[in-house]
């Protein structure tokens, strides 16, 4: 019978009901036919492209032919082959918001605000009495939209000019008495996300404020952490809470608030210590858009695909999972660009290198052995296990010249283990190799089973399917 190894991440409360881990995978749906409906991929490796500064790698952004780079306390610029050109200084330590007008890139401190003049070169901090300072900031019909730390205010900068703040030039989100957390430009439309309400703003070109609240487009879903939100798939994207809970993920859906987390992706999420320093950044890679949120306390990384409504575990490896390297992003120069959270180190996504710069890059799938029209809870012998995957894929010298994945199981829902068994995938070249373990005993307790196979070494990875020869008993 078919195994179900193919799907999401979902671990549930209890591994009893679900333990199905999924950690530098992620699942591909097959529109025509094929050998299957959906295949498991390995997630990109990172592939070094510059080192800039000392890092961290605080915010990277992209306009006018060149990227830019906040690393540590210094903001670089990038030609197309990726040699940095020192523009100046900034503060802060944490994440930052950039944003851009086609001259000037506007970058968000929280407080402090920078403005860089791509036409002078010249980066200077904005320094006019009437700035209150800026959290978050973006871009729309020639402003530069902030909100000002720990306030209900949001502000517009003069027409074309981030440097002028007229100070008349703000309005608070009153629909309800709560903070602004960030503010996402979508759509020519500004959503003001706070602590525990959404507004939509347009710009109705007023005097003094140009912006109107939306009538109609209010939701009673918040943000978490500002970092958090971001625009992906012409939606906006964040870590949301309301007055009965929090640790849900959120999409826009016209003007309304959609869950896409799951039930188990929040009771991870709703577990960790620090939820308001979670980070995200979106990105799209082979027709797949990434919604990749980050809990830097916690050291975990979670992945959503929005063309396949799936979540999987994103991680490094340093003496076992951490949160993924990754710290922010931008496309550019025709590379999903992404900066370390350690150090100045820039990666470029890469679905052709199977390591992070070099460190391996384990990969992880857990799963139950039988699909749930099989499950009838007798005892049952599992003579074998044949993983279907692309074999073949040794390297020529050096790890991974002989690759290996390892299998164990467990009998009690995932609670205790038992050893590794590994197994070849085949030398290069050896494209019918079969991966297969024989004589894997009898179930025990629940009677049911999880399987998990994983392996690190650099090789190309692509799972089709697990079949499972199994014969039940009566008892």
């Amino acid at each position: 019978m078919q195994s179900p190894i193919l799907g999401q991440a979902y671990v549930a409360r209890s591994v009893n009901a679900a333990a199905n881990r999924l950690v530098n995978l992620y699942p591909e749906i097959i529109p025509e036919d094929g050998l299957g409906t959906a295949f498991l991929q390995r997630a990109p490796g990172l592939r070094l492209l510059a080192t800039v500064g000392n890092g961290p790698i605080r915010g990277l952004w992209q306009f006018g032919g060149y990227g830019y780079v906040v690393s540590g306390n210094e903001l670089y610029k990038l030609n197309s082959l990726f040699v940095p050109t020192l523009l100046g200084t900034v503060t802060g330590s944490g994440p930052v918001s950039m944003a851009d007008n086609g001259v000037q890139l506007s970058i968000a401190c929280n407080p402090d605000g920078f403005i860089y003049n791509s036409l002078t070169n010249v980066l200077t901090q904005i320094t006019d009495p009437d700035f209150p300072g800026a959290v978050t900031v973006g871009y729309l019909d020639g402003y530069f939209v902030f909100n000002e730390p720990n306030s209900q205010k949001l502000w517009v900068t003069t027409l074309l000019d981030g440097m002028v703040i007229d100070p008349l030039d703000f309005a608070s989100a009153e629909g309800s008495p709560d903070n602004i957390q960030g503010v996402a430009i979508s759509n020519r439309e500004c959503w003001v996300i706070g602590t525990g309400t959404t507004e939509v703003w347009y710009d109705a070109g007023t005097a003094d404020f140009p912006l109107l609240r939306l009538q109609g487009a209010f939701n009673e879903v918040g943000g978490m952490s500002p970092y958090s939100i971001c625009k992906l798939d012409n939606s906006v994207f964040w870590l949301g809470q309301d007055s009965l809970g929090n640790g849900v993920v959120y999409r826009s859906n016209g003007y309304n608030a959609e869950r896409v987390s799951t039930h188990s992706i929040e009771w991870h999420i709703q577990s960790y210590s620090n939820l308001s320093d979670a980070i995200a950044y979106a990105y799209q890679q082979d027709g797949h858009s990434f919604y990749v949120l980050t809990f830097p306390t916690d050291s975990k990384t979670w992945v959503y695909d929005v063309n396949t409504d799936s979540w999987h575990e994103r991680a490094s490896w340093v003496n076992g999972f951490i949160r993924h390297r990754s710290n922010c992003h931008m496309f550019f120069a025709s590379e999903n660009c992404v900066g370390d959270f350690e150090n100045g180190k820039i990666y470029a996504f890469d679905l052709e290198v199977y390591s992070d710069n070099g460190d391996i890059q384990p990969w992880l799938r857990s799963w139950s052995a039988l699909p749930p029209e099989a499950k009838d809870y007798k005892r049952t012998t599992q003579h074998s296990l044949q993983l279907n995957c692309e074999s073949g894929v040794g390297l020529v010298s050096g790890q991974g010249s002989d690759p290996v994945v390892s299998l164990r199981w467990s009998d009690d829902g995932g609670h205790t283990w038992s050893n590794y068994h590994s197994r070849s995938m085949g030398k290069i070249g050896e494209f019918f190799k079969r991966v297969i373990w024989h004589r894997l005993g009898m179930t025990l307790k629940l009677r049911d089973r999880v399987y998990e196979v994983s392996g690190s070494d650099p090789v190309k990875i692509e799972i089709t399917g697990a079949e499972l020869i199994v014969s039940g008993t009566n008892a």
